[in-house]
């Protein structure tokens, strides 16, 4: 039997994502005025596929949580001078930055290869090098954020931790990378990371080093989840930061809401994040 809501779902995400980025010029043009000032800096990593998404999640960062010192998105290289263009004039606080000018010292040739080369890799070069000087948010582009955001602000004062991070709602990781089963536990998706402070990263690099074989697509993830949990850090709260995947063939978000902080809509259910915007 065909599932009408979960297709027509999915064509109304198509659509709407189509008609979102064909009036990209004139959605930049809206001013925002964000509700507060925040004391964080916040990070980005993305290229120019997913230019329609990431200018809907700044958008919807500095509505629901505030202006942060600064909004830096991190290109992948791809980004059009337009598209830089376009990004830049969301907001005073967002900047553009290319890839090679945010990068962690690095000594191994392995691990300096993977972290410049692979899209993957790139991406968790950032995430090594923060924080900066401020608390960092590391967040997806494909991440939108809610009412419930307002609690960032405070959170990002009172670290009670070195760092927080969006729990998954399943182990997606390179398996290789682990010594035991029950390292699986406790699954760190990199969507979003709260950072106080530089973390030990000893742990993950040293089991990369021992990787037999190229790197896979979630290596990056599975180097965070161990760090994540080497450094003590703290899950953030599921029922206000969510990452889920069960009303995935349904065709309403379970879970949009005004006490939400954050969904990060992950690629299966990656058409819910553009009906959010046809309602």
């Amino acid at each position: 039997m065909i599932n009408f809501p979960y297709h027509i779902a999915r064509a109304e995400g198509r659509v709407s994502r189509e008609i979102y980025q064909a009036t990209l010029p004139l959605i930049v043009r809206k001013t925002i005025e964000p509700p507060r000032k925040i004391d964080i800096d916040v990070f980005a990593y993305s290229g120019e596929g997913a230019l329609p998404e990431q200018v809907a999640s700044i958008r919807s960062f500095l509505r629901c949580c505030g202006r942060p010192k600064r909004f830096t998105v991190v290109s992948d290289g791809t980004y059009s001078p337009e598209s830089i263009q376009l990004l830049e004039g969301i907001d005073s606080s967002v900047t553009v930055k290319q890839f090679a000018t945010i990068f962690p010292a690095i000594t191994s040739t392995k691990l300096q290869s993977y972290l410049t080369a692979h899209p993957t890799g790139k991406q968790l070069a950032l995430i090594m090098s923060l924080p900066l000087n401020d608390p960092a948010l590391y967040v997806d582009s494909d991440v939108l954020f809610f009412s419930g955001a307002a609690e960032l602000g405070a959170r990002a004062a009172t670290p009670n931790a070195p760092a927080y991070y969006l729990p998954d709602c399943q182990f997606s990781g390179d398996p290789r990378l682990l010594f035991d089963v029950s390292e699986q536990q406790e699954p760190v998706n990199t969507g979003a990371l709260l950072l106080f402070e530089k973390l030990d990263w000893s742990l993950s690099i040293d089991r990369f080093l021992k990787l037999d074989g190229e790197p896979s697509f979630f290596t990056n993830q599975t180097m965070t989840h161990l760090a994540m949990h080497a450094n003590r850090a703290r899950p953030l709260d599921t029922a206000k930061y969510v990452l889920r995947l069960d009303d995935q063939f349904i065709y309403r978000d379970k879970y949009a809401n005004a006490s939400l902080v954050m969904r990060h809509y992950v690629n299966p259910v990656r058409h819910k994040f553009w009906t959010h915007f046809a309602r």
